[in-house]
Protein backbone atom coordinates (compact mmCIF):
# COMPACT_ATOMS: atom_id res chain seq x y z
CA UNK A 1 0.00 0.00 0.00
CA UNK A 2 1.35 3.45 -1.03
CA UNK A 3 2.11 5.50 2.47
CA UNK A 4 -0.81 8.20 1.06
CA UNK A 5 -3.19 5.73 0.68
CA UNK A 6 -2.21 3.85 4.45
CA UNK A 7 -2.56 7.51 5.41
CA UNK A 8 -6.32 8.24 4.19
CA UNK A 9 -7.33 4.71 5.25
CA UNK A 10 -6.04 5.34 8.50
CA UNK A 11 -7.49 8.78 8.98
CA UNK A 12 -10.96 7.66 7.75
CA UNK A 13 -10.38 4.57 10.71
CA UNK A 14 -9.97 6.83 13.38
CA UNK A 15 -12.86 9.85 12.24
CA UNK A 16 -14.85 6.44 12.04
CA UNK A 17 -14.03 5.20 15.37
CA UNK A 18 -14.39 8.97 17.10
CA UNK A 19 -17.92 9.26 15.02
CA UNK A 20 -19.17 5.13 16.50
CA UNK A 21 -18.15 6.03 20.49
CA UNK A 22 -19.69 9.98 20.05
CA UNK A 23 -16.41 11.77 20.54
CA UNK A 24 -16.92 13.73 17.65
CA UNK A 25 -19.48 16.06 19.41
CA UNK A 26 -17.53 16.48 22.60
CA UNK A 27 -14.23 16.81 21.71
CA UNK A 28 -12.41 19.72 23.37
CA UNK A 29 -11.14 22.91 21.11
CA UNK A 30 -7.93 24.18 20.88
CA UNK A 31 -4.22 24.14 20.73
CA UNK A 32 -4.30 20.76 23.21
CA UNK A 33 -6.97 18.85 20.97
CA UNK A 34 -4.38 19.81 18.04
CA UNK A 35 -1.01 17.92 19.25
CA UNK A 36 -3.39 15.13 20.68
CA UNK A 37 -4.84 14.19 17.61
CA UNK A 38 -1.76 14.67 15.69
CA UNK A 39 0.26 12.07 17.98
CA UNK A 40 -3.11 9.88 17.63
CA UNK A 41 -2.59 10.24 13.80
CA UNK A 42 0.73 9.09 14.43
CA UNK A 43 0.10 6.27 16.77
CA UNK A 44 -3.10 4.80 14.31
CA UNK A 45 -0.95 5.09 11.29
CA UNK A 46 1.52 2.67 12.90
CA UNK A 47 -0.85 0.60 14.87
CA UNK A 48 -0.71 -3.10 13.39
CA UNK A 49 -4.69 -3.77 14.40
CA UNK A 50 -6.27 -1.99 11.47
CA UNK A 51 -7.85 -4.98 10.34
CA UNK A 52 -9.14 -5.94 13.76
CA UNK A 53 -10.23 -2.37 14.48
CA UNK A 54 -12.48 -2.28 10.48
CA UNK A 55 -14.02 -5.36 12.25
CA UNK A 56 -14.50 -3.86 15.15
CA UNK A 57 -16.04 -0.88 13.19
CA UNK A 58 -18.34 -3.02 11.41
CA UNK A 59 -19.34 -5.13 14.02
CA UNK A 60 -20.43 -1.68 15.99
CA UNK A 61 -21.91 0.43 13.25
CA UNK A 62 -25.13 1.76 15.22
CA UNK A 63 -22.23 2.45 17.93
CA UNK A 64 -20.60 1.67 20.99
CA UNK A 65 -19.69 3.10 24.34
CA UNK A 66 -16.27 2.65 24.45
CA UNK A 67 -13.50 2.34 21.51
CA UNK A 68 -11.53 -0.90 20.25
CA UNK A 69 -9.63 -2.37 22.74
CA UNK A 70 -6.25 -3.00 21.17
CA UNK A 71 -6.59 0.86 19.24
CA UNK A 72 -3.41 2.39 20.89
CA UNK A 73 -5.69 5.89 21.49
CA UNK A 74 -8.42 4.04 23.47
CA UNK A 75 -7.43 6.43 26.42
CA UNK A 76 -7.22 9.63 24.51
CA UNK A 77 -10.76 8.62 22.92
CA UNK A 78 -12.26 7.56 26.51
CA UNK A 79 -10.66 11.27 27.67
CA UNK A 80 -12.95 13.17 25.28
CA UNK A 81 -16.25 10.90 26.71
CA UNK A 82 -15.31 11.88 29.73
CA UNK A 83 -15.30 15.53 29.56
CA UNK A 84 -19.09 15.33 28.15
Amino acid sequence: MRWIDKMNERAELMGRMLETIGAMEVMPEGALLDQSLREASSRCLNCKHADGCKDWLAENAKGAEEPYRECPNAELFKSFLKRS
